[in-house]
């Protein structure tokens, strides 16, 4: 990664990305396969829905027939903290149109999200539309073809938990989190832990008075609030 914020440099420094969208991509597209979805219908919610965590949580839920307003909300609930992602990215962006930046925030992703916040270490916190609409794009097909692919493999796998594939987003959130930590100079180290920290454990009490993804959500505010407080100290 370089201070370079061309669309050259978007398709460059999203590959090491892809790796992460390819492997959890294959699981999903193992995982819908397994509950009976075909493969077109595997490719279109990759298309539309385009969240690795919420879909893996519709096929869940589709498989103990839950309701369809229990579906939507659940995918609402844990889709809620894109909405804390874009309010981050978006004041590097103050100079693109609108259009484009609505653009940007409907494939922004917790991968291009971290990506992008690796990207103004080396940019002198900076951003634009040519390099985050690429590193967006890219892997928007990517993923959608990945599990895609995934589906068409899933005939031969009966099982995914034999193979701990329902653990694969767990696994891809664990190594963005590494990421961020190692490659934010701007901060030490221990600051990270301190924040992360935090949200483990507010996040492990909440779960015992509501919902796993709502505790999801407010664990992440209060953690932006208490990074606000180390960083101020």
């Amino acid at each position: 990664m370089n201070q370079e914020l061309t669309a050259k440099a978007g398709f460059k420094d999203v590959g090491p990305t892809l790796v992460g969208y390819i492997g959890v991509g294959l699981a999903f597209g193992v995982v819908a396969k397994a509950a009976n979805l075909s493969i077109l219908t595997v490719f279109i919610m990759s298309l539309v829905v385009y969240a690795g965590s919420a879909q893996f949580l519709i096929v869940s839920m589709m498989t103990a027939e839950a309701p369809i307003i229990t579906v939507a909300i659940s995918v609402l609930l844990i889709n809620a903290r894109m909405s804390l992602m874009s309010m981050t990215v978006a004041p590097y962006l103050r100079s693109e149109s609108m259009l484009k930046c609505i653009g940007l925030g409907s494939l922004l992703t917790d991968e291009t999200f971290a990506l992008s916040m690796n990207k103004l270490n080396y940019t002198d916190r900076k951003l634009n539309s040519s390099w985050l609409n690429t590193a967006n794009i890219i892997a928007y097909l990517v993923w959608a073809f990945a599990t895609a692919i995934g589906a068409l493999l899933g005939s031969a796998v009966s099982d995914p938990k034999v193979l701990g594939l329902d653990f694969a987003v767990v696994a891809m959130f664990i190594g963005l989190l590494y990421l961020q930590m190692i490659s934010d100079h701007s901060k030490p180290i221990v600051v990270h832990l301190e924040v992360a920290g935090f949200v483990m454990i507010c996040l492990f009490i909440l779960m015992r008075f509501m919902p796993g993804n709502s505790a999801i959500l407010v664990a992440t505010i209060l953690g932006c609030f208490f990074g606000m407080v180390v960083e101020r100290k």
